[in-house]
């Protein structure tokens, strides 16, 4: 049996610091040219490492690192690797199956998307198109999204389409459009070879994005100078590296960042030229904006001087300081680095917010190795919804459905009436699910995405989606399918070409290189069929291959500050940052400054936040508020949740994979020593986890555990779809009040032995 300590030996890429799972070995080169071999993308992590697999006897034998690729230089982590063993796998849905007397049956691909189209039809025309709704994936490639984004919102006119982004990115968007003015990092991931200090926050990248750990790493054996500053209530393998580990109390960061903006203004680490031309500031008052003085904001920050603030966030003055100065060290190059641990929080956006807020300060921004940059969790968050718009309020191209002008431009490319396209937002992802509990969803689509175990508050939205016509488009079981009305069999991964845009705004393209198992289809191909049964046959059918849905979609991007390149152009190369237009065809490395092309009046440092209507970027004056919801008396424990090094998200991918599951075998809930010492639990010993909405029972773990939270926090992984192991039975659907985002990261428990 291979064990975890014989995964990580077997996997690392060298006497390594931390147990990074890596494959040392890539392609030597790039030998896409025999016929054997085709170029693509892992399916995991939204780090977006570039693969070549080899295909015998049609099937993918091998997955190897793309060399060519610059995200990832050929390594790859075990996950990757493993892909052949998930692709092959024997539970592949291989046909359309339909629910007749309460059990799913085989039926022909005719049946299955005539009844689709019948239900949907029948509760349009009985409800209205609000009735029904999608809800997609940052797994979609880009074209999937594109149709389904047209569908609904161009053809059935409804704005009901959201997807799983919402639940892992959303905050991050709206903390970069309040800021900037547009979505997505300014800077790449080649800020990493440049950057002096490194601020990690809310993110255990060792084990969710251990490729761009291992460059950080690497950055630091080369460059002993370099520091890094981890900042996590939870002890985990990313503090491996660590200079300083800062385990603050859950739930007081926005207190602890702006104590660190306060120690950057008096130990005047500031840049007060950079400040006075490119900066305003603002505060948010019974939401409205209200713009204030330099000085109003000094004044804001008083409350948070590091004296007033230790006692709440745990973290001494001195040490708050002292990392405040690592931060704004002149003549150092500041990157920071966040993801799920800011973004799933109920204030996440104005978390995001605050992280902003540092680079503009010290103007430790838009240059090599400053940048502020949030990390995705998917392959396609952000090319396949973000970019796309296939969120409830989005249209393609950073645009909003709630702009007259904005519906305009997108009705003009999708040839639809702009009276179609709905001025108000559509339900996001969570009153979206409820409203299949209330019955005023009649009809759900969900593709390539497994809410049915990723959601929070589990037994509420479970209850949900069996009120619903559930239709489920998916290349395995899980435990969405199991409550489907219609399952329709999906060709997975390098079965169907597409493209996907990963976390620093890099597109790629990913070739097909075997067909799919017995029945199954690409979703391009089932968004198309159903159109066509809806009755939309004319608004569809000039797509005839995926670079035809791709050129139409470049065309939303421009106006919009987010051109693409070329299908053609993608297809050559190993992916190319937007914007792209004629002027930098090799793409941008750094927006805002040096060659992006929207660059017109640069100021300071050659910079321009033109997205903005001043051309100036906003430093927010955000309080302190707390989490949805704290522990007390009956639910004394702080819980949080997330990734493994060997499984992605919700395991039905990883889960067909022998040496992954040998590996991590199943979740168990990680305790503080001295907590599980004061409650009588030995190590290994089955705990009950309640929370006011559910219950699971796993293993307690804390001698020998993938790392260790701070007394009075506990810890699980979500990707288990047992049921007594099922986190999100307990987990809280409060969402952030501007980006809608689930609260995922905290909610208070009780621990009991069992």
């Amino acid at each position: 049996m291979l064990t975890r300590r014989d995964f990580i030996k077997t996997t690392a890429a060298s006497a390594a610091l931390v147990s990074l799972g890596l494959v040392p070995a890539g392609c030597d080169k790039d030998d896409t040219k025999d016929a054997n071999k085709f170029k693509g993308v892992c399916r995991y992590c939204g780090t977006g490492c570039g693969v070549i697999v080899t295909v015998a006897d049609g099937k993918i034998t091998e997955v190897k690192g793309d060399p060519d690729c610059e995200v990832n230089k050929g390594k790859l982590c075990l996950k990757a690797e493993k892909l052949p063993e998930v692709i092959t796998s024997a539970k592949r849905l291989t046909k359309p199956q339909i629910r007749k007397n309460g059990t799913l049956v085989d039926v022909t691909w005719e049946e299955a998307l005539d009844t689709v189209a019948k239900e949907f039809k029948k509760a349009i025309d009985e409800s209205g198109p609000n009735s029904v709704g999608y809800y997609g994936s940052g797994q979609n490639v880009a074209e999937e999204a594109y149709l389904a984004n047209k569908l609904f919102k161009g053809c059935i006119g409804t704005n009901n389409i959201d997807g799983n982004p919402r639940t892992c990115m959303a905050s991050a968007v709206a903390g970069f459009v309040s800021t900037y003015g547009k979505d997505e990092p300014m800077g790449s991931y080649e800020d990493i070879e440049s950057a002096d200090v490194f601020f990690i926050i809310g993110a255990n990248m060792a084990e969710a994005h251990p490729i761009l750990f291992e460059r950080i790493r690497e950055r630091k054996i080369k460059n002993p100078s370099v520091k890094v500053i981890v900042l996590d209530p939870r002890k985990t393998a990313t503090a491996a590296i660590a200079d300083e580990l800062i385990q603050f109390v859950p739930g007081t960061d926005l207190s602890l960042l702006n104590s660190i903006a306060y120690v950057l203004i008096q130990e005047k680490l500031i840049d007060e030229e950079f400040i006075n031309q490119h900066t305003t500031f603002i505060r948010t008052v019974d939401g409205e904006n209200k713009a204030l003085k330099f000085d109003d904001y000094k004044e804001f920050l008083e409350d948070y001087a590091p004296d007033k603030v230790e006692e709440k966030t745990g973290i001494t003055a001195a040490k708050i300081t002292e990392i405040a100065k690592m931060f704004g060290e002149k003549g150092k190059n500041t990157m920071s680095l966040w993801t799920m641990g800011l973004n799933q929080r109920s204030f996440g956006t104005w978390l995001n917010n605050l992280m902003h807020n540092l680079h503009l300060l010290t103007g430790k921004i838009c240059s090599p190795g400053n940048t502020p940059f949030s990390l995705t969790g998917q392959p396609s968050a952000c090319g396949s919804i973000r970019e796309v718009g296939a969120l409830s309020h989005l249209l393609p191209g950073g645009r909003l459905v709630a702009n007259e002008e904005h519906r305009k431009q997108i009705a003009e490319v999708w040839k639809v009436p702009v009276e179609k396209i709905q001025p108000t937002n559509g339900l996001h992802t969570i009153n979206l699910f409820n409203a299949c509990g209330t019955g005023d969803v009649k009809a759900l689509w969900v593709i390539c995405t497994n809410p049915g175990q990723s959601l929070p508050n589990l037994n509420k939205h479970h209850e949900g989606m069996k009120k619903t016509f559930l239709v489920v488009s998916d290349a395995f079981p899980t435990r969405t399918t199991e409550l489907a009305d219609v399952v329709l069999p999906s060709a997975f991964w390098m079965e169907k070409e597409g493209i996907y845009g990963n976390g620093e705004r890099r597109t790629q393209h990913i070739a097909q290189a075997i067909d799919p198992p017995g029945e199954a289809k690409p979703d391009v191909w089932q968004i198309l069929e159903v159109a066509k049964r809806l009755g939309f046959e004319k608004d569809f059918a000039h797509y005839t291959d995926n670079e035809a849905i791709w050129e139409e979609y470049r065309k939303c991007g421009k106006g919009g500050y987010m051109e693409l390149a070329s299908y053609e152009a993608l297809k050559e190369g190993h992916g190319i940052l937007w914007p792209v237009t004629d002027k930098n065809p090799e793409g941008t490395k750094i927006r805002y400054a040096g060659n992006d092309p929207y660059v017109t009046s640069p100021g300071v440092r050659g910079i321009e936040f033109y997205a903005r209507p001043d051309k100036k970027a906003v430093i927010y004056l955000r309080p302190q508020s707390g989490p949805n919801e704290s522990p007390d008396a009956e639910y004394p424990f702080f819980l949080s949740t997330g990734r493994v090094l060997e499984h992605w998200h919700t395991n039905s991918m990883t889960g067909e994979s022998e040496a992954l599951v040998r590996a991590f075998p199943e979740c168990y809930l990680e305790m503080n020593p001295k907590d599980a010492q004061d409650l009588g639990i030995a190590d290994n010993s089955l705990v009950k986890v309640t929370s006011k909405r559910g219950t699971c029972t796993m293993k307690a773990k804390f001698v020998g555990a993938k790392g260790e939270p701070r007394e009075k926090m506990v810890f699980a992984a979500f990707h288990d779809a047992v049921d007594t192991r099922l986190i999100n039975l307990v987990t809280n659907d409060a969402v952030d009040g501007t980006s809608a985002q689930p609260e995922y990261k905290i909610c208070a428990v009780k621990i009991e032995k069992v």
